[in-house]
């Protein structure tokens, strides 16, 4: 007589979001930082996987090389000593009163 083993074949919801397919993971979090991330699920109305890849996400992108944000500080007065462009004082004046005339 043999033994019949039967396994049951265990599915994982499938993600699928614009980046592509998501991959189940598992991460360890404190006792304060499972019970903080709850509530606020609970008070966003979202769960707590999507926080925690927003999270990452930014994590993520604030440590990329070329980032926005580096990238905009990098670009910081790129255009301080130009004096090929027209004075933005004048210019706003100019598009304020344009726009006073069709009202």
């Amino acid at each position: 007589m043999g033994l019949t083993i039967r396994r049951r074949k265990r599915t994982l919801p499938l993600y699928i979001t614009l980046s592509g397919q998501m991959e189940r993971t598992q991460i360890y979090l404190t006792e304060m930082e499972r019970k903080t991330l709850k509530a606020m699920a609970v008070r966003l109305g979202r769960s707590q996987s999507a926080l925690i890849r927003e999270a990452v996400d930014r994590y993520i992108e604030r440590h990329e090389e070329g980032n926005r944000s580096e990238l905009l500080r990098q670009a910081k007065g790129m255009w301080a000593k130009r004096e090929d462009l027209p004075d933005f004082e004048d210019l706003r004046r100019e598009l304020d009163r344009l726009g006073d005339e069709t009202k």
